[in-house]
C-alpha cells in the first residue's frame, strides 16, 4: 500500500503525518504502521505517527502513536504539528478546534512558522515526591498535561544522564503501572528554563517534548521559580513559551507556543 505523508518537525520533535479523513489506514493497523514508518533505518523515521481524522463536532480529530507503536492521548509538539498540517491541506482556517484523546484543543497558526495551542487544564498534581534511584535521591513533582510527567529541577541539566535516570524513573514503582515521562529542568536567567526530556514510548531522550515543556513551565510557576509566560529552551535549541493562570495552585488557561515546520512530503510504501 502506498500512502501519502508529510514529515513535520516541532522544536526538534519529528513526526510522520497522514491525512486519514478517508480512512486510508484502518484503525487496527495504527500501531504497526507507526512502528514501521517511524523506524529511522528502514523508513521515514520519527518520534511518532499522527493521523488526521474526521470529527463530527470539531474541525478534525488527532490520533497519536509513539514510535514504539504505543498510543498516547496527547502530544504537545504533535498538536502544533497536526494544526500546521491541517492548515497546509486547506482543511481549516488559521484558528481551529480539534479533538484529542485527552480533550479539546484550540490552535492558531501564527507568523514565522509558529503555532499556539490553548490546552485543557492539567490534572493529578502531586508535589515533592521523594524517590531513590541507584542511591541517588530525587525530589519529583508530578503532573498530567495530557500525558503524565515527572518534573525534576537540577542545578546543571547538561551534566544529567537523562537516558540512565530517565529510564529508571520512567519505570519507577511510584508511577506504576503506566509509567511516566521524565523532565530534567534547570532554571536559567531571564525567566527561562532549560529542559531535557526522557519520553515514554520513544524510550529515549528527545530533542523536545511539548507536554513536557508545558509540565515544566507549570511546575516552575507553582514553585515560584518563574512567572508566566515562561520562556523554555528544549534540548534541540528551539525556544517555546508556556503561559498560564495560577490561583491557589489551581492552574487554568494553559497556552503552549512554539515552532512547527513541514520538512518534506512524499509517498511511502507500507508492506
Amino acid at each position: 500500500m502506498d500512502i501519502k505523508f508529510s514529515k513535520l518537525t516541532a522544536a526538534g520533535n519529528d513526526f510522520v503525518l497522514i491525512d486519514n479523513r478517508k480512512n486510508i489506514v484502518a484503525e487496527k493497523d495504527y500501531s504497526n504502521i507507526a512502528k514501521k514508518l517511524c523506524n529511522r533505518r528502514y523508513s521515514i523515521g520519527g518520534d511518532g505517527l499522527i493521523l488526521l481524522e474526521k470529527s463530527v463536532a470539531k474541525d478534525f480529530k488527532m490520533k497519536y502513536f509513539n514510535s514504539d507503536g504505543s498510543h498516547a492521548s496527547m502530544c504537545g509538539n504533535g498538536g502544533r504539528s497536526v494544526a500546521k498540517f491541517a492548515y497546509s491541506l486547506g482543511a481549516v482556517d488559521a484558528k481551529m478546534t480539534f479533538e484529542t484523546d485527552a480533550g479539546i484543543i484550540n490552535a492558531e497558526i501564527l507568523p514565522c512558522d509558529k503555532v499556539k495551542l490553548d490546552l485543557y487544564d492539567p490534572k493529578d498534581l502531586k508535589q515533592n515526591i521523594k524517590i531513590k534511584v541507584d542511591k541517588k535521591k530525587f525530589d519529583v513533582d508530578f503532573i498530567n498535561t495530557g500525558v503524565p510527567h515527572a518534573v525534576i529541577f537540577v542545578d546543571d541539566v547538561e551534566n544529567i544522564n537523562v537516558f540512565k535516570y530517565g529510564r529508571k524513573i520512567r519505570h519507577h514503582k511510584t508511577f506504576a503501572p503506566t509509567g511516566t515521562n521524565v523532565d530534567f529542568v534547570e532554571v536559567a536567567k531571564d525567566n527561562t528554563l532549560l529542559v531535557r526530556t526522557y519520553e515514554r514510548g520513544v524510550e529515549d531522550e528527545t530533542l523536545a517534548c511539548g507536554t513536557g515543556v508545558t509540565a515544566s513551565g507549570i511546575i516552575s510557576v507553582l514553585k515560584g521559580f518563574t512567572k508566566s509566560p515562561v520562556n523554555i529552551i528544549a534540548r534541540g535549541g528551539d525556544k517555546l513559551s508556556v503561559s498560564l493562570r495560577n490561583t491557589n495552585s489551581i492552574v487554568r488557561n494553559v497556552v503552549l507556543e512554539g515552532p512547527a515546520v513541514i520538512s518534506f512530503k512524499g509517498i511511502v510504501a507500507v508492506h
